[in-house]
């Protein structure tokens, strides 16, 4: 039987196929720091995003992969730019007018709005890893200020002053003649105002360790590239960071593609080596419009969990990460079903096909059991028609549907009660439109009605679907789609639902003949006084 390492040599997944290539890096010899080292970036201006987790999610799926096929021990870094001037004030922040004073100044020097931390980079850096921790990654935080003052970063931030005119030279072509004539890879930080400055410079002395410059007052200052004093452009800052650190690896939105080669040469120029890149496509939010931390647009992490399961959204994150992907509410159902689908299929196929399975990348390799015996969508239409308020009162249904469940032993479909309930009342109910039938769907939804007045079949869902599906075509439905449609808009108010069947036996026999009582004698479509 082929083992799972020689499966993954030849898997078309793509953390297998990116995990192949980094390591040909290392083919003729290993690292001399004894390692791989996986980075991921995180600009913390605003909020995380789920493009944020995305990337922390899918180097992890990089990395698992690569331990398969490889003995060499593996880090992942997540590296925070807070040094970063604060450029604008977000639009999803408390106290916006307390902001204001502090535009420009590193984020870390910035007071939080929130007024929990220290500072407004310290607050998003907290969020990033309770997010992070969440989902049990395994990941070394660093942050740039304390990268930047501890002289961690001291030894390149020396090199560049050294190969000043040549990290130009880098940057200089990809700007614009206006552009040019202020341009310097060293931004100072202003001994008094504490801003980040974005000033020519006089002199780069690379034998003191210096840069000396006027701030916008016409005063001149010198100040050491060391230390803290001074921080690289983020162009720079990320080849400096990955020749600093002998970065192997890091993924980043499509929008930095164009940079790649700077990035690539700037790390060369200072000693580094280029480490291997993987572009992904953006997340977008409903209008197609590029998500943003700053704008707050696009769905949080929290939001997502307030609606399903961690999981879900590692699933949704491993889908075609080369695919630009819609980030809303109304990708949450499908996400949480198609999951618990590999789920199911996992135990019983061959290591080539468990290979290829999203639920090996997002477990590392030990997936669970899954005990969703109720699809989500499925969830969702019974807190349609049951009135629950909270998820005991779906349990009524579950446990007649499937008597050997409990909230107990299947806590996947407990949580999944609960998120479904939060769902249908935010989401579903509100957007719901009922009708009523024409007379070919009237005569259908009687005579179902009247077979399952006389069902002896009990709950099974494969027996009740194919008995809807008889009706509808007795009935004359040239496309039974049109059948199935109807019996969704005229008793769901939705124009799609799940296996009419399969709901059938998780409501009832008798409630759904209730059900469709209400529909046909247009209780349903009726508007609400």
């Amino acid at each position: 039987m082929t083992s799972l390492r020689d499966a993954a040599m030849t898997s078309k997944a793509w953390p297998f196929e990116e995990a192949r290539r980094l390591l040909k890096r290392y083919e003729k010899a290993p690292p001399a720091k004894g390692h791989v080292l996986f980075e991921t970036g995180y600009g913390p201006s605003g909020l995380p995003h789920l493009g944020t987790f995305g990337e922390v999610a899918r180097t992890t799926m990089i990395r698992r992969a690569f331990e398969v096929i490889s003995d060499i021990p593996t880090r992942l870094i997540c590296f925070s730019d807070d040094m970063d001037g604060m450029r604008k004030i977000p639009d999803n922040v408390p106290n916006p007018d307390m902001l204001r004073e502090h535009l420009q100044r590193p984020l870390t020097s910035v007071p939080d709005p929130f007024g929990e931390y220290d500072s407004f980079g310290g607050h998003n850096n907290a969020m990033l890893r309770r997010f992070l921790d969440t989902f049990g990654f395994e990941y070394e935080f660093i942050s740039a200020t304390e990268f930047y003052k501890t002289g961690q970063f001291d030894a390149i931030l020396l090199r560049a002053a050294e190969r000043y005119d040549a990290l130009m030279e880098v940057m200089l072509k990809s700007l614009r003649e206006e552009r040019q004539q202020t341009y310097s890879i060293f931004l100072p930080i202003h001994p008094e105002t504490g801003r980040v400055l974005y000033v020519p410079l006089k002199e780069v002395n690379a034998k003191d360790g210096t840069i000396t410059f006027d701030d916008e007052d016409g005063r001149e200052w010198t100040l050491p590239v060391t230390g803290g004093q001074v921080k690289l452009q983020w162009k720079p800052d990320f080849g400096a960071r990955w020749a600093a650190l002998d970065v192997d690896f890091e993924m980043y939105g499509k929008d930095h593609s164009t940079n790649t080669p700077i990035y690539d040469r700037i790390c060369e120029v200072l000693g580094g080596r280029k480490p291997e890149h993987f572009t992904y496509e953006l997340f977008l939010d409903e209008n197609g419009e590029k998500i943003s931390k700053s704008r707050g647009n696009g769905l949080t992490i929290d939001e997502w969990l307030t609606y399903a399961a961690t999981e879900s959204l590692s699933y949704f994150m491993y889908q075609k990460p080369k695919t630009a992907k819609r980030m809303h509410f109304d990708v949450i159902p499908r996400a949480v079903d198609e999951y618990h689908q590999q789920l199911r299929a996992y135990p019983d196929q061959t290591p080539e096909q468990q290979a290829a399975n999203p639920v090996w990348h997002i477990h590392g390799g030990n997936p669970p059991e899954s005990r969703m015996v109720v699809p989500f969508s499925m969830l969702l239409n019974l807190a349609a028609v049951a009135g629950a308020r909270d998820k005991s009162g779906l349990w009524g249904f579950i446990r007649r549907y499937a008597p050997d469940a409990s909230p107990e032993t299947h806590p996947d479909l407990d949580a999944a009660a609960g998120y479904a309930l939060r769902y249908f009342h935010d989401f579903v109910a509100p957007q719901r439109v009922f009708r009523l039938p024409d007379d070919q769907e009237r005569a259908a939804m009687e005579d179902l009605a009247a077979r399952l007045e006389s069902w002896d079949g009990g709950l099974d869902g494969e027996a009740l679907q194919s008995m809807v599906f008889a009706v509808g075509k007795e009935h004359g439905f040239e496309n039974l789609r049109d059948w199935f449609k109807a019996l969704y808009e005229v008793l769901l108010g939705a124009s799609e639902g799940p296996r009419f069947g399969g709901f059938i036996a998780l409501y009832g026999i008798d409630e759904s003949r209730a059900l469709i009582a209400r529909g046909l004698a247009g209780e349903l479509a009726a508007p609400k006084g």
